[in-house]
């Protein structure tokens, strides 16, 4: 039996409907067409990505009524059924016939994706499946195929080719040739992105071939690099890409392009010519190719002589790569290589991404001629993807028809889910290349007469505008300030909706991309809106703040079923003559009927209430928290909402304290009902619910819980049957309602006004009391930020439940609790303030890093905004120099420098949004900058940084360079060659303008979820709290499948799912299959997440655990080094998740009888903890036994022993002297005692007797691995505790009784909960100490 005390809850991929994802840009996945398919991988893809399995349906809630956030059926129990996968026989030409494994929904043209993947069927792209001769349609699915069965043949049959096809063809052999250089995961394309586990892993980790013989003992190098040691201060960045082998390609060919000849004359097309090739050979042999409809040859034209006719050897291919092979050996030998290779390589480090990864650093690269991109670039391929019929993607109707797909099962609602997923990967790509190509200055404007600020553009069907204060729009809500955080709002708001998914009610594809200093809104464009004017359009809502009011009843009906999820009321506004107007949502929400009849609602960015704290409203005052904290405070904008996490969490802390005035009332009640008789509650209906709500003399103990359960009870029979329930009960309910401001009062309804405080709006007479208790809660929710969720995150800081790492998991642990980016000055107030200041040092400096780097990327966007394009690697660089190097006075270089103009060219019209020839960039200066960066801090967080230079920053607050850079590079898109700076020289500038080799868009998008998986995921989760492990193994490996049938095989949820189900399979015993799930984990952090992100350090951790389990040691210390550098490099060494790193490290160096390096991590292990624990904590205590473990192996016993004592101590006072961790202590102790004792002997004989005593050989023993490796399970909070059979019986009977305990008290917006809790960090705070107990006391929040 197994109790875990880390994680499990974790792993939920965050917070399902809400969270936004980071990542950016993308394109599909190779080969997806039209009809949306699942990405099957090559041959030798891992089993689980290809049994889509079917699922019997689980409990659903009907169609639309959205239940309240927890209403949802939690464990709903499924039942699997498998739908079998069988096996075809595949015949293609000259090659032997081998069988592949399909399933039954997947379509034929997936065959066709995997033959194009296989090593030995790679070049062939144009040919058709044929089963007895009758050819099979490229998008049927196979089970629709008649006669398709086990043991079927399928033949491979050449078709002819077309133009299009031919260019299909050299594309794909242009893929193949290219298929193991990285350039594309550096540059940022086709959702290319790196990962460099293989590099510390030799290959693959399941290759049983390379599995080491018996215990890996032969001696292994374990000494790791100067700078990973402890108490380095170097933070070198090269590693950060360690030089794959596999890169230096192998030449196959020095030149494949299109000829100069193309296209064809007329006379050649009438034989057939489709398009010409040049090739240049390896062997440097100039030739030229014509692709025809049946294949490829070699012609006798030259550079400068057309001659079509066939050149000898006149050999016609069906494929270029077979006539590359008959006319270049060198090409045959490579290419066969280069595929080896290419198979060998985990199918996870080729598949694309869903959405682009960028890479802040890239190594020097060589460009090479390339005639795909080359075509790309000329041939203005506008963003239509050249496999989809009618070129141009008509991209609104493709979002709206896959929102209307039927969702009524669960094969229903998974092809649905698929659909938008992919088609919003797909826009998010289209939407990000065309903003791009609109600051590049590359797009005409439709409105080209206006300043450029005013200019709209429309591109490949989308339109896109820039974020400024157009026409005064936003004058009263802080003119351009306001129209640059207008479209996240807005886009949040599209989330929101989205997530809500009403039938019926439309929103616009959205996307905000951020790009040189400019912000860039992409839509989707509702049908005929350029038609007409939007004064006619706009049937709901105002476009001019609230002055004209429109209302629709259809409209009202829509937003209704949204009012419910969405914390929204039903309000009436007036209009400027006077007329009362019904709304719900905010006035600037506006309803407009597009020409399909479709209802959309689009400016959604005040969809959120105001968030009083940054909106001083004269006349009104806040609460005495709000103004304590020095709020209200002016913002630069009035467009600050709270969160949707942050009215969630209100609105739960208010339904708790409803809960408990109820109870409260009504055990008051029965008090004065006792005195009396006991009469029962008479219920008007026999129904059973109601016959419960009796009140019994059995609550009369107090029992808060089961009061709690009755008040549920009762305010459901009040909601559900007026009637049924006696006045008095109805009283109670009536009055905590209006206690906790209800908008009911016979339920518990909490909904807000989003329009209140809001300037120009305003309310009827009629109205004027909801009004005031609508702002009496706006108010309560602005105190309930500042005096719950900051310090419980701070809180959660100090009891390290939460660990952030660097700036993103920071900010993304306070989004979570609902605090916006602009309290994070009053987080590091508080935390300044906390008792505990010192166990929070770590989030006190992360918080500091990116308060600065915040406040610089403010600076960074207008100053990029005067920046021309010849001159942008000059000015980041100078910018970058001004924030990180310590040279006093860096000059910019102008770009005047490299080329003289004859003349002044005259001003050009058409000129990229700002490009003013403008140098004022160039007089930029350090003292300036930093001035800048403090006065932004005091402005926007209100917090003040005591620091005028960098050298001044990283002193003071102890921070890197090298983290500042990461950061500010993340957050403005900046790419930097990969190199060692010298940050600190006062002698020469740290960048140049050769060290600034890109600029990348940051990208915000909606990210559709996988709603089905993620309700399987989580009752497999519930399932392992309850330790139920086979059955959560099962539900998690659904899951699985789900989230693969839906998001293709690479997603930031797969990959939590595929971590957790490693974690399960180790706990479970079965090491194989850990490292085999732990390693994709690794790969797939790696590429969707960064290849530095924190959470990529956790997975390089988990999987070394398990390549030690599996006796590969040196594998596992490779890994472990690599988690530690990334560390250092993301945060420093001084951070609470190290002390588990150093841990780890220095026990699997103690199992290879390191001894001297294993303490020098443990020693640094043991400070750390002792830092950010406290010196009593259990965690140290373990920390003082593993050092004194290390020092017996070296026979040092009095330290071994001074060791071992503190650790003693601390389980006497913390766990008391009979507790089994004291008594393992004290014996430990008497064992080290004894063999001082001996030791001591010895060595009194050796001075009595001289040289010849008789001494018995002292026995050292090495560690055994199995000790160590218990060791490791239990720093990692792995704990196996073995259970006879009865106890396991007792221990699930005892959860259970627990657990329906636990229901009966929960109440309805908590039962989500044991999903959503953070999880404990490794190893849980009170460390091995509470696991035994643990045993004997199974509680369900120890997951037992």
């Amino acid at each position: 039996m197994v109790i875990k005390t880390d994680e499990l809850p974790a792993a939920a991929p965050a917070d399902s409907a809400r969270e936004p994802s980071s990542q950016a840009g993308g394109k599909g996945r190779p080969g997806a067409t039209e009809p949306p398919s699942v990405m099957l991988l090559n041959g030798d893809c891992p089993q689980s990505l290809k049994e889509e399995e079917k699922v019997a349906e689980p409990p659903r809630e009907n169609g639309l009524d959205e239940p309240e956030p927890g209403e949802e059926a939690t464990g709903q129990e499924v039942i699997v059924i498998q739908d079998t996968g069988f096996s075809v026989k595949i015949l293609a030409p000259g090659i032997e016939p081998f069988s592949l494994q399909v399933s039954p929904q997947e379509m034929v043209q997936e065959i066709h994706q995997v033959l194009m993947d296989r090593e030995d069927t790679c070049h062939r792209t144009c040919f058709s499946l044929h089963l007895d001769g009758n050819m099979l349609d490229h998008f049927s699915e196979l089970r629709s195929v008649e006669g398709l069965q086990e043991g079927s043949v399928l033949r491979v049959v050449e078709e002819p080719y077309t133009v299009r096809e031919a260019r299909i063809h050299v594309r794909h052999v242009r893929d193949l040739l290219k298929s193991l250089d990285p350039s594309d995961a550096f540059n940022g394309v086709d959702c290319n992105s790196l990962s460099f586990l293989s590099v510390f892993t030799d290959g693959d980790l399941g290759d049983s071939g390379k599995r080491k013989k018996g215990l890996e003992m032969d001696p292994i190098d374990c000494t790791p690099p100067e700078y990973i040691l402890p108490g380095s201060r170097e933070r070198p960045l090269c590693p950060l890409q360690p030089q794959n082998r596999d890169w230096k390609p192998l030449q196959c060919l020095k030149v494949l392009t299109m000829s100069g000849w193309n296209p064809p004359p007329g006379n050649r097309k009438m034989h057939g010519d489709l398009m010409y090739l040049f090739v240049i050979t390896a062997e440097d042999r100039q030739v030229s190719i014509t692709a025809s409809t049946r294949g490829f040859y070699l012609n006798q034209s030259t550079a400068y002589h057309f001659n079509p006719k066939p050149a000898s050897p006149r050999f016609l291919s069906h494929s270029l790569v077979e006539l590359l092979n008959q006319i270049s050996p060198t090409f045959k030998k490579n290419f066969a290589v280069l595929q080896k290779k290419r198979v060998q390589r985990h199918p996870f480090e080729r598949i694309a991404t869903p959405f682009q990864v960028y890479s802040w650093t890239a190594p020097q690269a060589e460009h090479a001629m390339d005639c795909v991109r080359a075509e790309d670039a000329y041939t203005s391929r506008l963003g239509y993807e050249e496999h989809i019929p009618g070129q141009t993607r008509d991209w609104n109707e493709e979002l709206q028809t896959t929102r209307e797909l039927p969702r009524k099962n669960l094969p229903e609602r998974l092809l649905r889910e698929r659909a938008i997923f992919k088609v919003h990967s797909d826009f998010t790509a289209a939407a990000t290349r065309g903003a791009m190509a609109v600051i590049d200055g590359n797009v005409m404007a439709i409105n080209p007469s206006e300043e450029t600020k005013m200019q709209m553009f429309i591109w490949n069907n989308i339109f896109f505008s820039l974020g400024f204060d157009v026409r005064d729009h936003y004058k009263d809500f802080g003119g351009d300030v306001a129209a640059y955080v207008a479209p996240t709002n807005d886009l949040n708001g599209v989330r929101t909706y989205n997530a809500v998914d009403v039938e019926g009610l439309y929103t616009l594809g959205t996307v905000v991309v951020d790009y040189r200093g400019y912000r860039v809104t992409a839509q989707s464009i509702i049908p005929g809106i350029l038609e007409r004017d939007q004064e006619q359009s706009v049937i709901y809502g105002s476009i001019d703040f609230g002055k004209t009011v429109v209302s629709h009843p259809r409209y009202l009906e829509l937003l209704e079923r949204t009012s419910r999820p969405l914390k929204i009321l039903r309000h009436r506004v007036l209009n400027d003559r006077d007329e009362e107007v019904e709304l719900c949502s905010s006035v600037e929400c506006k309803g407009i009927i597009g020409n399909d009849g479709r209802h959309y609602i689009l400016d959604l960015l005040r969809t959120f209430p105001p968030d009083l704290n940054f909106l001083p409203v004269p006349g009104e005052d806040l609460p005495e928290e709000c103004t304590r904290a020095g709020f209200p405070r002016a913002h630069r904008h009035k467009l600050c909402c709270l969160r949707q996490e942050l009215v969630d969490a209100f609105v739960e802390h208010r339904y708790l304290l409803f809960m408990k005035l109820a109870a409260l009332q009504l055990m008051q009640q029965k008090a004065s009902k006792m005195e009396t008789t006991t009469t029962s509650l008479e219920n008007g209906g026999p129904s059973s619910s109601e016959s419960k709500s009796e009140v019994s003399p059995g609550a009369e103990e107090g029992s808060s819980s089961s009061g709690l359960a009755k008040v549920k009870e009762l305010a459901e029979t009040i909601a559900s049957d007026d009637g049924a329930a006696d006045p008095r009960s109805r009283e109670v309910i009536c009055n905590a309602c209006k206690a906790v401001g209800s908008i009911s009062s016979t339920a518990f309804d909490i909904r807000f006004n989003p329009d209140i405080f809001s300037p120009g709006v305003r309310f009827p007479e009629s109205c004027q009391e909801e009004v005031r208790d609508q702002k009496q809660l706006l108010k309560d929710a602005a105190a309930f930020l500042l005096s719950c969720q900051i310090p419980g995150l701070v809180k959660d800081c100090t009891d390290h439940a939460v660990l952030p790492m660097d700036g993103a998991t920071l900010a993304e642990v306070m989004r979570q609790r609902g605090i916006n980016m602009r309290y994070l000055g009053k987080v590091l107030d508080l935390v300044l303030r906390s008792p505990t200041r010192d166990q929070l040092d770590h989030v006190y400096k992360i918080g500091i890093g990116e308060l600065i780097t915040r406040s610089a990327k403010h600076i960074f966007k207008t100053y990029l905004q005067g920046v021309e394009l010849s001159g942008l690697s000059a000015a980041i660089s100078h910018f970058l120099n001004c924030f990180l190097s310590s040279y006093p006075n860096p000059v910019a270089h102008l770009p005047a420098d490299e080329l003289v103009s004859k003349k002044r060219n005259k001003r050009r019209k058409n000129r990229p949004p700002g490009a003013t020839d403008n140098t004022a960039w160039a007089i930029m200066t350090p003292q300036e900058l930093w001035k800048n960066i403090c006065q932004e801090a005091k402005n926007y967080f209100d917090f003040s940084l005591e620091c005028e230079s960098v050298d001044q920053a990283v002193e003071t607050y102890g921070l890197q360079k090298i983290t500042l850079l990461r950061e500010i590079s993340l957050k403005t898109g900046i790419q930097i060659l990969l190199k060692e700076y010298s940050f600190d020289s006062r002698h020469k500038p740290a960048f140049t303008e050769e060290d600034v080799l890109n600029i990348f868009p940051v990208v915000k998008h909606v990210s559709p979820k996988a709603s089905d998986a993620f309700h399987f995921f989580q009752s497999g989760q519930a399932k392992v709290q309850q330790g139920f492990l086979k059955e959560g193994c099962e539900l998690i490996n659904e899951a699985l499948n789900l989230f693969n049938n839906v998001y293709g095989a690479m997603h930031v949820e797969i990959c939590a799912c595929l971590r957790l189900l490693a974690r399960l399979h180790y706990i479970m015993g079965d090491y194989a299959e850990a490292l085999s799930n732990q390693q994709k984990a690794v790969l797939m952090s790696e590429r969707v997440m960064g290849i530095e992100h924190p959470n990529t350090i956790q997975e390089y951790m988990h999987l070394a655990l398990y390549c030690f389990a599996s006796s590969q040691l040196s594998t596992a210390l490779s890994l472990l080094y690599r988690a530690r550098y990334l560390m250092l490099l993301v945060f420093g060494e001084d951070h609470p998740e190290m002390a588990l790193l150093d841990n780890n490290i220095g026990l699997v160096l103690h199992g290879v009888m390191e001894y001297d390096l294993s303490l020098r991590f443990l020693e640094n292990a043991l400070a750390v903890s002792t830092k950010y624990h406290g010196s009593k904590s259990l965690k140290v205590a373990l920390s003082h036994h593993l050092v004194a473990r290390v020092y017996e192996s070296k026979a040092e016993f009095r330290s071994a022993l001074q060791h071992e004592k503190e650790g003693y101590t601390i389980y006497k006072s913390q766990l008391g002297e009979d507790h089994e961790k004291t008594k393992e202590s004290s014996e430990y102790l008497k064992c080290l005692t004894q063999q001082a004792v001996a030791l001591q002997r010895t060595m009194n004989e050796i001075y009595r007797n001289g040289s010849n005593a008789n001494i018995p050989p002292l026995k050292f023993t090495a560690p055994s691995m199995a000790s160590v490796l218990e060791q490791l399970n239990v720093i990692n909070g792995i704990l196996f505790i073995p259970l006879s059979q009865k106890d396991l019986e007792n221990l699930k009977a005892e959860v259970a009784r627990r657990h329906q305990l636990q229901e009966a008290s929960r109440n309805r917006d908590k039962a989500e909960e044991p999903m959503a809790t953070e999880p404990e960090p490794a190893g849980s705070p009170e460390e091995a100490g509470s696991q035994p107990q643990a045993a004997k006391d199974p509680s369900p929040s120890l997951q037992g």
